[in-house]
């Protein structure tokens, strides 16, 4: 059956920002979603989904650029997928995400609000992250239009891809030449790997055959510029793959933990994979508040170092401890929250999914003298239930950063039926904090709301919420 031609519409003024980075603007009456475009810009637009609530399309020209519009900075913006809100100035990006968080917490959390406070913009908005992540790929994708102006697929060399994999599909790897969200050095790095291994025959990962020797690159930094690089081999590694280690362990003297793991699954996860040292340590160290936090190939850290500093202050100044309380830290981590509150609390429980994650969190309160924390690991919904708090103490307050899915229930009864004085929710999904705050109002009201961005440049943004027991003044 020949699909159906799907209509153009001509001098579309895009009228504001949706979810997931996309523009928006109503057609017929019809919400409709477009990729590329910021408020203001007058475009031609052709759909390529049509359902009965919405419309998707795409821009076929650009009539008249919005005033609004800025020059993106990446050559990839457009094809990688990532930092969608570059065409937006930065100003324009904060207000957009102010707007997120209250249109979630009114719209979805349906409770008693104070006033937001306004959002904490990210003092960089470019070389921001510690943590990138490449695949690698024996084929590179290519976008239809650089195809065309070559004359076609066979006039380029589509071999060694390295960069990011294109949205939603697995097996489809974008060439990255450069990318501005960590220091310079990634892409010397990265390009230096891809042309290392073309001159010395070394194979890219095919995700189809599951064959290839690189498999996939993790670089992190620290705020010294020391650099933890950790190379995923999809074979077991021989003289060729110990050549590229040694050409990274001489080319980059910043590289003090270069690190390598073979990986002959069908996935890139290696968080269940022995991590092994080629040269260095098997850690960076990054500082905070005068705090040493140890960082290790499978700990997760915020991305955005300057900022998650920003974030942990606003969640320890809504958790007004005084000294005397019993928090828990859900979620912990490697217990960076949990030993950035440690000095103001009496004692620290934290509980944390990732076995891995908690030696770090023993570790790092070990190395920074703090003597007043305890760690768990396990599942929260398994951990944290009525009889782990008869056994271990009422907490007096509660902070939690759950993943992206936000808490399960039952991990929410058990709060309400530990009755803090006090909740800090730190959340990076607005829309399931929401959900989980209209659980929390049966017994708490919020009481202060605090924006953060911690990714400049995509629609992702940071909320801290304090909560206060309804009847602590009764």
């Amino acid at each position: 059956m020949k699909k159906k031609n799907l209509p153009i519409y001509e001098n579309i003024t895009i009228t504001g920002v949706a979810a997931e980075g996309k523009a928006l603007v109503r057609i017929n009456d019809i919400v409709t979603f477009v990729p590329n475009c910021v408020p203001g810009d007058i475009v031609d637009l052709q759909i390529s989904k049509k359902k009965h609530s919405y419309m998707e399309a795409r821009v076929i020209r650009i009539v008249q650029p919005s005033p609004m519009r800025s020059e993106a900075r990446c050559k990839h913006f457009g094809t990688c997928g990532g930092c969608k809100w570059q065409i937006l100035p930065y100003s324009e990006q904060l207000k957009y995400k102010q707007q997120q968080i209250n249109d979630n917490l009114t719209r979805i959390g349906k409770i008693e609000l104070p006033e937001i406070s306004p959002i904490l913009g990210s003092k960089k908005i470019y070389e921001y992250r510690n943590k990138l992540e490449f695949t690698c790929a024996d084929r590179k994708w290519l976008p239809w239009e650089e195809i065309e102006a070559a004359g076609g697929l066979d006039q380029i060399d589509s071999s060694y891809g390295l960069g990011f994999h294109i949205p939603n599909c697995f097996d489809k790897v974008l060439d990255i030449e450069e990318c501005h969200l960590m220091p310079e050095i990634n892409n010397r790095i990265r390009n230096g790997v891809r042309k290392y291994a073309r001159e010395h025959g070394l194979s890219f990962y095919n995700e189809h055959t599951h064959q290839g020797q690189v498999r996939t690159l993790i670089l992190r930094n620290n705020h010294k510029g020391e650099l933890m690089l950790i190379v995923s081999f999809g074979e077991k590694i021989d003289d060729a793959c110990k050549g590229l280690l040694e050409w990274l362990h001489h080319e980059f003297p910043e590289i003090i933990s270069l690190l390598y793991v073979e990986n002959l699954k069908y996935n890139d996860t290696i968080g269940d994979l022995d991590v092994k040292v080629y040269s260095g340590q098997d850690y960076i160290i990054e500082e905070m508040d005068g705090l040493q936090f140890k960082v290790g190939p499978k700990s997760f850290y915020q991305t955005n170092t300057e900022q998650a500093f920003e974030l942990y202050k606003t969640a320890r100044s809504f958790a007004e401890l005084h000294g005397e309380e019993l928090v828990y830290d859900l979620y912990t981590g490697t217990g960076t929250i949990a030993n950035f509150v440690a000095r103001e609390a009496k004692r620290v429980i934290g509980i944390e999914y990732v076995p891995e994650a908690i030696e770090d969190a023993k570790i790092n309160s070990n190395i920074n003298n703090i003597l007043n924390t305890t760690f768990f690991a396990g599942d929260m919904k398994d951990i944290l239930n009525d009889s782990f708090v008869e056994k271990y103490g009422r907490p007096d307050v509660i902070i939690t950063d759950p993943p992206r899915a936000g808490m399960h229930e039952d991990v929410v009864n058990v709060i309400l039926n530990a009755e803090p004085k006090r909740i800090v929710y730190v959340s990076c999904n607005p829309a399931t904090q929401a959900r989980d705050l209209q659980l929390l109002d049966k017994k708490y009201k919020v009481t202060k709301v605090q924006p953060v961005d911690m990714f400049p440049h995509t629609q992702h943004v940071e909320n801290v919420v304090q909560l206060d027991l309804k009847n602590e003044n009764a």
